[in-house]
Order: C-alpha cells, then sequence, then structure tokens
C-alpha cells in the first residue's frame, strides 16, 4: 500500500468512474469499486415516480425489479453530460446510500470523456465543488487510466507498456469508441480518433432487428441489453456465416431462442436453451468446407436434443428466435458504412490514429494495443480486429492486442491505483482554487 495512505487525509479519495451506461465508484487503493450502477433513473410500468435502479451488484437472492418498458433518463448523451440536476440526484445516491462517504472530507477522481466542452467542464466543477462540496478534485480521461492500470500489471503486455511508457487504448463504450494513442501517461488529443458507434447505438440497432423481424422490443432497453450482451459474437468471416445463418433445422448453428418476462414466473428475459446458443463455436475459424461438415457431424447429439425441445415449444410463451443479428450487430463496430455512416471502421480508426503520432511511436503502438469498455467483451473481437488490421499494418511492425482482465472495471482501477499515489493530492485543484481562480483556470492543471 503507498505511503500515502498513513494519512487520513489522502486515504478519502472517491474514484468515479462516471460512463454513459455505468456509474463505476469506490474508494483509492482499493482493487474493485464499492458499486456498479446504471447511470440513470428508471420509471418501471408499475410505478409513478422515478428511481434509481438497484446497483449490477445486488445479491442473487434479492428480489429482481421488473423491468420491463421502463421508461429511461439520462443525465448523459453521447458521452457528455446534458442533465447536470439529473447527475445531481443520482450522485446523491450514490454517495449517501451507497458508498456513505462525506464528500466534504473527501477528494473526488473523476473520468471525462476526451473532447469536453468548457461549458461542460464549468457544470461539472459546480457540481463537485458547489453541490457536493468536495475538498479537491481531479479529472482524468479513459485511455490514460486504462493504460497506467496494464502498465502496473506483470505480463508480456504490461512490461511492455511500462519499458515503452507508451500504448494505444481502445475504448468502447457506451457512447462512442475511441483509439486513443497514450505516452507517459498523457493521452495525445491530437491523435485521438472517434468512432461515434458504442453499446448504446449497438443495443438501438438489435432493438429494430428483432422489432422489424419478431417482436416490438422498441421500450425495452434493459432486456435487449440482456440479448446483446449474452448472445451476440463477432463474426471472422460475415459472407460464411450469413450462409451458415439461412439454413433450416439443425444445420442452422446460429439459431438461438431468447424467452421474454412475462412478468409473473421471472422478470428477466432468458436463453432459453444455453447448449444451442454455443454452437457457434463450433464452427471453424478457417473458411474450409470440409471441416465445417465434420464439425457438423460431431454437433448431431447437441442439436438433435435442441430440436427436439424446440418440438415441445409453448407457443404461450413469448419468445423470439436469433439467428445473423447475433453478428450483425457487433460488425457495426467494423462496418459502419454499411448502417449509411460516412466513418471509418475500427481498424481503419486505429491506423489513423497511429499515423497521426510520431513515427518513432508507431511501432510501439502498434505493438501495445489495449482492448477496454464494454463492446470489447464480444467473443473474438480481439481476434477479428487483428485479421483487420494485419493487412494495413508495415510487415515489419507487430500487431499485438491485449483485452484488459476486465474492460468494464479497467478504466477504474487505473483511478483507483492514481488515487492512491503519494503525490494525488499535489495534482488535484482544491475548493478554495477553484473559488479563487474559477472552472477554466484549474483546468489547465489537467492537461486537456
Amino acid at each position: 500500500m503507498s505511503s500515502s495512505f498513513s494519512y487520513p487525509d489522502f486515504s478519502n479519495v472517491v474514484v468515479l468512474d462516471n460512463g454513459g451506461g455505468l456509474i463505476k465508484a469506490g474508494l483509492g487503493g482499493e482493487r474493485n469499486p464499492s458499486t456498479v450502477l446504471p447511470n440513470c433513473l428508471l420509471r418501471p410500468i408499475s410505478s409513478k415516480k422515478w428511481i434509481t435502479p438497484p446497483p449490477t451488484t445486488t445479491l442473487p437472492n434479492s428480489d429482481p425489479l421488473d423491468l420491463t418498458s421502463a421508461a429511461v433518463r439520462r443525465p448523459l448523451d453521447r458521452g457528455y453530460l446534458i442533465n447536470p440536476d439529473l447527475q445531481r440526484e443520482i450522485w446523491a445516491h450514490l454517495f449517501t446510500t451507497l458508498l456513505r462517504v462525506t464528500p466534504s472530507h473527501s477528494s473526488l477522481l473523476l473520468t471525462e470523456p476526451l473532447f469536453t466542452l468548457p461549458s461542460i467542464q464549468r457544470a461539472t466543477d459546480e457540481l463537485v465543488f458547489e453541490d457536493f462540496n468536495f475538498k479537491s478534485l481531479y479529472v482524468a480521461d479513459s485511455p490514460s487510466l486504462a493504460h497506467l492500470y496494464e502498465a502496473s500489471r506483470s505480463g508480456p503486455t504490461g512490461r511492455l507498456v511500462s519499458k515503452a511508457q507508451c500504448s494505444l487504448v481502445v475504448d468502447c463504450g457506451f457512447s462512442f469508441t475511441h483509439a486513443a494513442p497514450v505516452f507517459q501517461n498523457f493521452t495525445l488529443n491530437y491523435a485521438v480518433k472517434r468512432i461515434d458507434l458504442g453499446g448504446k447505438a449497438l443495443t438501438n440497432y438489435l432493438k429494430e432487428l428483432v422489432s422489424y423481424r419478431a417482436v416490438n422490443v422498441m421500450d425495452e432497453t434493459f432486456l435487449i441489453d440482456d440479448v446483446k450482451e449474452n448472445l451476440c459474437f463477432v463474426s471472422l468471416d460475415v459472407p460464411r456465416d450469413l450462409h451458415i445463418a439461412r439454413k433450416t433445422g439443425r444445420d442452422n448453428l446460429y439459431r438461438c431462442t431468447y424467452v421474454l418476462p412475462d412478468g409473473v414466473t421471472h422478470t428477466k428475459g432468458f436463453v432459453k436453451d444455453p447448449e444451442q446458443a454455443k454452437r457457434y463455436l463450433s464452427v471453424p475459424h478457417g473458411d474450409a468446407p470440409s471441416q465445417l461438415e465434420a464439425n457438423k457431424k460431431e454437433m448431431d447429439e447437441v442439436t438433435g436434443r435442441s430440436e427436439n425441445r424446440k418440438r415441445e415449444v409453448d407457443f404461450s410463451k413469448n419468445e423470439f428466435d436469433l439467428t445473423n443479428e447475433r453478428f450483425l450487430v457487433p460488425e457495426m463496430l467494423f462496418r459502419p458504412a454499411d448502417l449509411g455512416m460516412n466513418q471509418a471502421g475500427l481498424a481503419e480508426c486505429i491506423v489513423r490514429a497511429v499515423n497521426a503520432c510520431h513515427p518513432h511511436l508507431h511501432p510501439v503502438l502498434y505493438e501495445s494495443i489495449i482492448l477496454t469498455g464494454g463492446s470489447t467483451l464480444f467473443p473474438r473481437f480481439a481476434e477479428r480486429l487483428e485479421r483487420e488490421l494485419r493487412p494495413l499494418v508495415a510487415d515489419d511492425y507487430q500487431v499485438n492486442i491485449t483485452t484488459q482482465e476486465d474492460p468494464i472495471l479497467g478504466v477504474w482501477r487505473g483511478g483507483s491505483l492514481l488515487a492512491s499515489s503519494p503525490d494525488f493530492e499535489a495534482m488535484c485543484v482544491t475548493k478554495a482554487e477553484y473559488e479563487e481562480l474559477g472552472s477554466a483556470r484549474c483546468r489547465r492543471r489537467f492537461f486537456h
């Protein structure tokens, strides 16, 4: 533990990774956040008032909240704070009920998106210093904290990042995706490239596909989030997978069934047959059809069981099938143009970010690509990215892609490390400095 922890003043640092989708919050020096909760207010159809959602770490035995057709209000839109009053309400619940901290005796380490406008920074500072009276504030961006955490870890990537003090952080978050070069713990803002696609856009696209093909789920944000997280995967060969997804019966290795909540016996949706949902893993990574046939024969036993279950489907249950939606949704990140978006795919975005840096940094950046953010959790994400990136990179450069140990918590863990360092307090802006100099002057300290 850092020497700063011998002083009571330094030990009380609240680390807050304030994402558009999830808030990760806890005390500096801890390995994991104390609480993770959705950054929104909800109004279930059974309620007339807006409520703060329970933490995602709620005990399994507790009664789950019925979120069917729940209305959602978010303080952040496209990553940026648009409703400070709503954020104040969510933070007040977080600090008093969940973390049980006294802001006036605590410092705050807060994450903020890259390229935040000064007016939004001012609104954030007012929340921190005027509404909650934190004694000091440090603002960091996600890529630098993800880099800091990786550099502190053992293992080949950690050693490389630590030695070179340089990495390329690909942050696929809720609101957008950034490819951000980081050098000596500072994000090189001039080289950062962004795709306006994140987890929220992927969920909305899946909503549209399911609503058009099966059942209207346009109001079911949390339900479709669950479908996306449990059933979607990244395709390594889209034409081949589209061909397989067109097949009928047991030949279609991608078909699976999701059961909607009925509000009586279960308030959450679930995958009907988890074995059936995992059959896509039997599709070989190469293109050899003979290998595919052999694999198909091996899977006959499992598919036979699944088909039998399918014949026993209770049609009074509300459920729908997914086939090619499972890989077409994550495909958006690699091919935004297919949806009519005038933006580069993720591999090209990375190349552009690297090319905006000094040539001496190019080989090191390609060798230390770090994936963070919830959207990198799709199976085969890193493998597909490497396949797309390799032809775009010079042959004499190595491409090494590392997915963080926990892509959702990686940024928070980097913040926790920074908050427990001995010189953290010196890096912060105090409430007295804010009152004397104002937001704009204080912000210069963070090099943003």
